[in-house]
C-alpha cells in the first residue's frame, strides 16, 4: 500500500525594498516604474502573504518543463514581470521560470501586452481573474469585487515596452560581433598592406629602379673550345692518325686549363696586357659596378670571378666561356686574350707530359750507348795487345803438331823395321835414331806454345778467353742498347700520343645588344627575397609574441 507524499508548504515575502530594479533605459525604464508603481503596495497596505503548495514529481509534469522555459532565453526583465505578475493572480512560484509555468499552466501569457498593461495599470488593486483552465476552479479576487475597465490617470499612462524578442536581440548581437570582427579584419589587412609596402614593396621598386635606370648595362661575348688528343692508335684510318676528342682522356687537362683561366694570375696576366682594372674603373659606369682606382687584388680578383665565368661539360668535354664588359669590342679582345692563355697552358701541359714520358727512356738509351763503348774498346784493347786471330794460331799449332807426330811415327816404324832385319844398317838406325829425337823436340815445343808462356807474354789460351768474354760484353752490350733504342722509340710515340691541342669551337665576337642587368629577372627574384626575408620575421615575431603571451 502506497501512501501518498506530504505537501510542503512555503511562505513567500516580498517587500517593495526587496524587489529588484529593472534595468531598462527610454521606453523601457518607463515600462519597469510602471511595472513598480504597479507592484508597491497602496495606501501603506502590503501585499498579502500568499501560501503555496508544491505536490509530487507526478503533478508536476506538464506540457511544458523548466528546462524548456530555460531554453527560450528569456531576459532577466521578462522573468521578473512574470513573477509579479503570478503573485498578483495568487501563485506560489518557487522561481521566476516557476512562474512562467504556472501563469502557462493556468492559461495566462505572461508577455502578452494586455496582461502587461493590465498588471501596469492596475493600482493596488486586486488582479483581473485568469481565464478558466479545464480541471482548475476559477479565481476570484479576495474582496469579492469584480474589476472593471478603469481609467488611469494621464500621468501614470506609460506606452507599451518596446523590447525585442530574444531572438532579434541574438541576431543583433550576432552581427554587432560580425561587424567588429570585420573592422578588425580591415584593421589588420590595412596594416598587413602597410608592413608589406614599407618593407616589400617598397624595397623591390628601388630595386628595379637601379636596375632600369641606373645600372650600365654590360655586353657579354660567349666562346666555346676544346681540347683535343693526337691519339691514332685506335683510328680506322691507319697511319693518318687525325685528332680525335676524347673528352674522358683530357678532362684532366680541361679542369687545370678551366682553374688557370678562374685563377688571380689570369686576371693579373690580362690586366697588365689589356688593362682590366682601368676598363672598370671609368666614371661612367654605375657606382655599384665601378671598381675603385686604388682597389686591391682581391676586389679586383673578385670583379673578375664576377665578368669572367667559365664552365666544363664533362659529357662534352667542352669549356664555355663568357666575358662581359661596359664595350662589346673590350669583351672581345677580352676574349681572345683569355683563349690565347688557354692555348699557352695546354702547350705547357703537354711538353710537361711528353718530356717526363721521354725522359726516362732517353736516359735508359744513354746508360746502354756507355756500356756498348765500355765493351767495345775493351774487345779493342786485347786484340791490340795479342795476335789478331789467336784461334787461328792455335790451329796452326795444331796441326804442326800433328804433322810432327805423323813424322815422328814413321820414323819410330822405319828404325823398328831395320832393327827387325837380321845384319840392319847401322848407319841408317843411327840416322833414325837422331831425327826421331828431333821430332821429339819439336814436339815438345809445340806443346809448350799451347800452355805455357814465352817471352813474358800471356799463353794463347788465356788470351782467346780474354777475347771472347769481351766479345760476349760487346755482344749484350748490343742487345741492351737496341732494347734500349726501341724503348725510346716506344716512348717517344707514347708522348706523342699524349700532347694536346686547343680548338676554338666558337670564336668570340663582340654583341649589339646589352646582356646584363637582366631588370625583370632581378626585380622578380629581389621581391621573392624581400618577401621571403619578411615571411621570416613575421613568423618569428609570432612564434616569440606566442611564446611571451603563454
Amino acid at each position: 500500500m502506497t501512501t501518498k507524499p506530504k505537501a510542503r508548504k512555503f511562505r513567500i515575502r516580498r517587500s517593495p525594498a526587496q524587489a529588484t530594479p529593472l534595468a531598462a533605459t527610454g521606453t523601457d525604464a518607463a515600462t519597469s516604474d510602471a511595472v513598480l508603481a504597479a507592484a508597491a503596495p497602496v495606501g501603506g497596505h502590503a501585499i498579502p502573504v500568499q501560501e503555496g503548495q508544491v505536490a509530487s514529481a507526478r503533478e508536476t509534469t506538464t506540457s511544458q518543463n523548466i528546462d524548456d522555459i530555460r531554453r527560450e532565453g528569456l531576459t532577466g526583465r521578462e522573468l521578473r514581470m512574470a513573477r509579479r505578475l503570478a503573485q498578483k493572480y495568487g501563485l506560489a512560484p518557487t522561481s521566476d521560470f516557476d512562474a512562467v509555468r504556472l501563469l502557462r499552466a493556468r492559461g495566462v501569457d505572461p508577455f502578452q501586452r494586455a496582461n502587461i498593461l493590465e498588471l501596469v495599470a492596475s493600482d493596488g488593486g486586486t488582479p483581473p481573474p485568469p481565464p478558466n483552465t479545464p480541471g482548475m476552479a476559477p479565481a476570484t479576487p479576495p474582496d469579492g469585487r469584480v474589476q472593471l475597465p478603469q481609467t488611469v490617470p494621464a500621468g501614470r499612462q506609460t506606452l507599451p515596452s518596446t523590447d525585442i524578442s530574444p531572438a532579434d536581440r541574438r541576431a543583433q548581437e550576432i552581427m554587432a560581433i560580425q561587424r567588429d570582427i570585420a573592422r578588425r579584419r580591415r584593421r589588420k589587412l590595412v596594416l598587413l598592406f602597410s608592413r608589406l609596402a614599407a618593407f616589400v614593396l617598397l624595397p623591390t621598386i628601388i630595386v628595379s629602379y637601379y636596375f632600369y635606370a641606373i645600372a650600365t648595362p654590360m655586353y657579354s661575348t660567349k666562346s666555346a673550345f676544346l681540347i683535343l688528343s693526337a691519339d691514332g692508335g685506335g683510328s680506322s684510318g691507319g697511319g693518318l692518325g687525325g685528332l680525335i676528342p676524347s673528352q674522358f682522356a683530357t678532362g684532366q687537362d680541361a679542369i687545370a686549363t678551366q682553374e688557370y683561366l678562374e685563377s688571380k694570375d689570369a686576371m693579373l696576366r690580362l690586366d697588365e696586357e689589356l688593362g682590366f682594372r682601368a676598363h672598370f674603373s671609368q666614371p661612367w659606369i654605375d657606382p655599384l659596378q665601378r671598381l675603385d682606382a686604388d682597389a686591391s687584388h682581391e676586389v679586383a680578383y673578385k670583379l673578375y670571378r664576377k665578368y669572367v665565368k667559365l664552365g666544363y661539360d664533362p659529357t662534352e668535354g667542352v669549356i664555355r666561356m663568357e666575358v662581359s664588359t661596359a664595350d662589346p669590342a673590350v669583351s672581345a679582345q677580352f676574349s681572345e686574350r683569355l683563349i690565347k692563355y688557354a692555348e699557352e697552358r695546354v702547350d705547357e701541359l703537354s711538353r710537361q707530359k711528353r718530356n717526363d714520358a721521354v725522359s726516362t727512356a732517353a736516359s735508359s738509351f744513354e746508360h746502354a750507348k756507355a756500356d756498348r763503348r765500355i765493351a767495345q774498346q775493351m774487345l779493342v784493347t786485347l786484340q791490340e795487345d795479342s795476335i789478331l786471330d789467336p784461334e787461328g794460331e792455335i790451329a796452326s799449332i795444331r796441326n804442326l803438331i800433328g804433322t810432327v807426330e805423323l813424322q815422328l811415327q814413321e820414323k819410330e816404324l822405319a828404325r823398328n823395321i831395320q832393327m827387325n832385319n837380321a845384319r840392319p844398317n847401322a848407319a841408317r838406325v843411327e840416322a833414325l835414331g837422331s831425327e826421331i829425337e828431333i821430332l821429339r823436340t819439336e814436339l815438345d815445343k809445340q806443346k809448350r806454345r799451347l800452355t805455357d808462356a814465352t817471352a813474358g807474354e800471356s799463353s794463347l789460351a788465356s788470351k782467346t778467353a780474354a777475347i771472347q768474354m769481351a766479345q760476349a760484353d760487346l755482344a749484350t752490350a748490343d742487345l741492351v742498347l737496341q732494347s734500349a733504342l726501341e724503348a725510346k722509340r716506344q716512348s717517344e710515340i707514347e708522348a706523342n700520343k699524349q700532347v694536346r691541342y686547343l680548338t676554338v669551337s666558337v670564336r668570340p665576337l663582340p654583341s649589339q645588344d646589352s646582356s646584363y642587368p637582366r631588370a625583370f629577372e632581378n626585380t622578380v627574384l629581389a621581391f621573392l627575397i624581400f618577401s621571403g626575408i619578411y615571411l621570416m620575421i613575421s613568423l618569428t615575431a609570432s612564434i616569440l609574441r606566442e611564446q611571451v603571451s603563454s
